[in-house]
């Protein structure tokens, strides 16, 4: 099944401005199949997700955490739980402003504390092709890192794989998707 996803959506659990259910309604109205609540870990209240148990979405809905993680300053991974599987992405790395280099040993570091799948090769939904390099050795993914209604579905996934979590994640660690950007 032909599937598109966000995977990287803030709402009013941290710092972005739609609540869970216009994201939800947004990203939908856009053709979206499943998108990943990846709110800050460091602003979620306890129970902010217990809103998607009762979404009246057809559209799957993952909850994750954007993590801060220390490695020679603070960078973010998102984590996206599935039904039993869980997906880590080293988050906007060139917003680290550090040479690419620079960013490559960090990410080989955070990936020896956790087990990174992908890297995104976006800021806030634009291409940064710096880091499409082969230096990376993991799936490279686009994602709109939305925290407002202008932010959502400039950059998303595409992939053939069963309508479930668990697929989706398998597809991605295992590079089988596509990116797409708007415009």
């Amino acid at each position: 099944m032909h599937l598109k996803g966000a995977l990287h959506v803030h709402t009013t659990c941290s710092d972005g401005t739609l609540s869970i259910d216009q994201a939800v309604s947004v990203y939908a109205g856009l053709g979206f199949d499943f998108i990943a609540l990846t709110d800050h870990d460091y602003l979620v209240r306890r129970g902010c997700y217990d809103r998607v148990n009762s979404l009246d979405t057809a559209m799957i809905v993952f909850t994750g955490l954007e993590l801060t993680v220390f490695e020679k300053g603070y960078l973010h991974v998102n984590r996206i739980d599935g039904d039993h599987d869980t997906l880590y992405i080293f988050n906007h790395p060139a917003e680290l402003d550090l040479p690419v280099a620079k960013v490559i040993e960090r990410i080989h570091a955070v990936a020896e504390r956790l087990p990174l799948d992908a890297v995104e090769i976006t800021t806030k939904g634009f291409r940064t092709p710096e880091y499409e390099t082969d230096e990376i050795d993991l799936p490279k993914v686009a994602t709109d890192d939305s925290h407002t209604l202008m932010g959502c579905g400039r950059a998303w996934v595409e992939m053939d794989c069963d309508r479930d979590k668990d697929s989706i994640i398998r597809a991605i660690r295992s590079n089988l998707f596509w990116n797409c950007y708007a415009g």
